[in-house]
C-alpha cells in the first residue's frame, strides 16, 4: 500500500476546516470555468460570427455564475435559527 494517501491525525488538524460544499458554490465554479473556457474559444475562432456567439455564450454563463453567486451570498447571510426560548414563556 502506498503511503502517501495514508495522512496522520495532526496533518489533518492543520488544515483548514472545509468549507461547505452547495450546489450553488459547485454551480459558481462551472459556470466561471465555462465562460473562461468559451473567451478562449471566442478569441481562436476564425470568423467574426462565430467569435460572437462564444462571446454572447460566454455572457450567459457569467450571468448564471452571477446568479449562483447571489444565491451563495444570501445563503451565507442568513442567521440561523434561535433555540426556541420556551422556559421563560412562564
Amino acid at each position: 500500500m502506498s503511503s502517501s494517501h495514508a495522512m496522520s491525525s495532526s496533518d489533518r488538524k492543520s488544515r483548514p476546516p472545509r468549507r461547505r460544499v452547495t450546489l450553488d458554490s459547485q454551480l459558481l465554479t462551472y459556470w466561471e470555468r465555462e465562460a473562461a473556457r468559451l473567451d478562449a474559444l471566442a478569441a481562436a475562432a476564425r470568423w467574426g460570427w462565430m467569435a460572437r456567439s462564444y462571446a454572447r455564450k460566454a455572457e450567459r454563463a457569467r450571468a448564471q455564475a452571477a446568479r449562483s453567486a447571489d444565491r451563495e451570498a444570501a445563503r451565507e447571510q442568513t442567521p440561523e435559527p434561535a433555540p426556541a426560548e420556551s422556559d421563560q414563556a412562564a
